[in-house]
């Protein structure tokens, strides 16, 4: 298994500057089954970060694409289902992706509920407000 940094995903993405976009394709068109390119999760999270404020691309065109890379076979996301889930609700609005992925593994995981200072992240998800009357004793 080899990895794959941000800065490939999205040049291989948004195919901008033409010698990079041929180098991230061939490298991810090299990668097979028996021998995955690897995307931890900070790359997933930070390629829809570049995508979005560098690129301003709405959330549909981060989305898909990212959800064609998931179901790759030459691909391994860490925690993919995580990866999903925050694709899935991304898609829909509300909060950024990260607090998205922060999301997913608590649920993982079983903690609940959420704590965040974060009103946008509380108000679309279960995710709950510190200092709320909705507070549970942790």
């Amino acid at each position: 298994m080899t990895a794959v940094d941000t800065n490939v995903l999205v040049r291989y993405l948004v195919r901008d500057i033409l010698e990079l976009a041929e180098a991230a394709r061939d490298l991810l068109e090299s990668l097979t089954v028996e021998r995955p390119g690897f995307i931890c999760r900070e790359v997933a999270i930070e390629t829809v970060w570049v995508l979005e404020r560098s690129y301003r691309l709405p959330r549909a065109q981060v989305a898909d694409p990212i959800e064609q890379l998931i179901v790759t076979d030459s691909l391994v996301f860490e925690t993919s289902n995580d990866v999903i889930s925050a694709v899935l609700r991304y898609r829909s609005g509300g909060p950024d992706f990260a607090d998205l992925m922060i999301l997913a593994a608590a649920e993982r995981v079983g903690a609940n509920p959420l704590y965040t200072f974060d009103q946008r992240f509380a108000r679309s998800t279960s995710a709950v407000l510190v200092g709320t009357n909705d507070n549970e004793t942790p």
